[in-house]
């Protein structure tokens, strides 16, 4: 009885993380949107992203602290460092994506800066052996088909746009040494202190790629700036960061997928960018996939949530 108490909690545990996947991709499509509306430099508004956040994200960390668990002091030596270098790997992430969303099409934009979505589960598969079932293989294949499609209609590398793709696949790959980062810290610290310590080591390495660039960095009009804040880094990178913990690579790169999904959505709502039919079908093989990621994503390859290793380092 108490095995199957367990298993349950943990098929709950596993069932949250999976939703905030879902709501954080959900949140973080909508940043492209957000650095356009700017009216300062794109990577300023990197900069305001973390900036306008950290207040509430550092509140959120210290009142839901738990006893004996790591939060904003006593960081040991080696997560200090890992924190660092996943805020300084994020920072260089941020200043690639959103000059690439000026230099090219945002559904470009959104696509290649989300390389993640294949990169981090092949990092699984043979760095932590963390080997797809045939479940998950099946997800992996049709993801990838489905953003093949997504991707015929978007795929514009003409002399125009081909600077800003290639900042946004060089984003991907920053993006994913983020989350190889972030993973290891979250196997001891929890979601909240995490994000409130790498968004810290962020801020300094953006100001600096924005001056460098002589960005505009105050701006004139705050409000596309706070929305950036809120939706993309409190809601999509703080229900990110909790998944991570949680998830295999794997259910966490193919969620990615969500984002070039919502854009294209957003593009037909607000823009009139028309889906075609080979749009539809891909969002329909990258949501099936998610279905079969979802069903597979067994506790066994997910990394142990941080209260768990709190609370064998009290006992």
């Amino acid at each position: 009885m108490a095995q199957s108490h367990r298993n349950q909690g943990v098929t709950n545990g596993n069932g949250r993380a999976f939703a905030a996947l879902v709501v954080a991709n959900m949140a973080l499509a909508f940043g492209p949107m957000f650095v356009r509306l700017a009216d300062a430099g794109p990577v300023a508004a990197g900069f305001w992203r973390m900036t306008l956040a950290l207040p509430l994200v550092a509140s959120m960390a210290w009142m839901t602290r738990a006893e004996g668990e790591r939060t904003l002091r006593r960081l040991p030596p080696r997560l200090a460092w890992l924190l660092a270098a996943a805020g300084v790997a994020f920072a260089a992430d941020l200043a690639s994506w959103h000059v690439g969303i000026v230099r090219t099409t945002l559904a470009n934009a959104t696509l290649f800066g989300n390389a993640s979505a294949f990169i981090f589960p092949i990092w699984g598969f043979v760095v932590v052996r963390a080997w797809p079932s045939r479940g998950q293989a099946v997800a992996l294949l049709l993801a990838a088909a489905g953003a093949a499609l997504l991707m015929g209609r978007s795929y514009q590398l003409d002399p125009a746009h081909l600077a800003g793709d290639l900042l946004c696949v060089l984003a991907g790959v920053l993006y994913t040494i983020y989350f190889v980062l972030m993973a290891d810290v979250r196997a001891t610290m929890a979601p909240l202190p995490a994000l409130a310590w790498s968004s810290v080591a962020a801020l300094p390495p953006l100001l600096v790629f924005a001056l460098l660039l002589g960005e505009r960095v105050m701006p004139g009009d705050w409000t596309p700036l706070v929305g950036l804040a809120l939706c993309s880094q409190v809601i999509g990178q703080g229900c990110m960061t909790y998944a991570l913990g949680r998830l295999p690579p794997l259910a966490i790169g193919l969620a990615l997928l969500v984002q070039p999904v919502v854009s294209a959505v957003v593009g037909q709502v607000l823009f009139g960018e028309v889906l075609g039919a080979p749009d539809l079908i891909g969002v329909a093989m990258v949501a099936a996939a998610l279905v079969l990621v979802r069903r597979d994503a067994g506790p066994a390859t997910a990394p142990r949530p941080a209260a768990d290793a709190v609370r064998e380092e009290v006992r």
